[in-house]
């Protein structure tokens, strides 16, 4: 819990992180960034998907339509926090000269996102049949 809690700090703090071990060449500290908003445009397709599923699938079901539109915008928060969070400890990574952290997220997320859109193929169907 006080990793968790001391990761968090450091999200707000990056003259803390910059303090660490040495400067890494400034395309690995560009890329990380780059692949930050490639998570932070990841959320926001997330979130504006439950969005659209919501207001644009008026036929479904409001218990399948809420529900659909919850998972895909939980998704999308958690995709957004779990981005600096992977952003902070790959920069910490690099000061330091140790591997990047490996994660499970992306394989995660690819299966929540799996899930809702069979879910939705199977609901889209059920609608049209009857």
């Amino acid at each position: 819990m006080m990793r968790v809690v001391r990761n968090v700090r450091l999200w707000f703090a990056p003259e803390a992180v910059r303090a660490e071990g040495s400067t890494p060449d400034y395309r690995f500290s560009l890329a990380n960034e780059r692949t930050f908003l490639a998570w932070l445009r990841t959320a926001l397709a997330l979130i504006g998907g439950g969005f659209a599923v919501d207001q644009f699938l008026p036929d479904l079901p409001r218990p399948w339509r809420a529900g659909l539109a919850l998972a895909l915008l939980a998704a999308g928060v958690v995709c957004a926090l779990r981005a600096v969070d992977h952003w902070v400890r790959c920069e910490r990574a690099m000061r330091r000269g140790e591997a990047l952290p490996a994660s499970r997220f992306p394989a995660v997320l690819s299966l929540v996102i799996a899930v809702v859109a069979v879910t939705m193929v199977v609901v889209v169907l059920a609608g049209w049949a009857g």
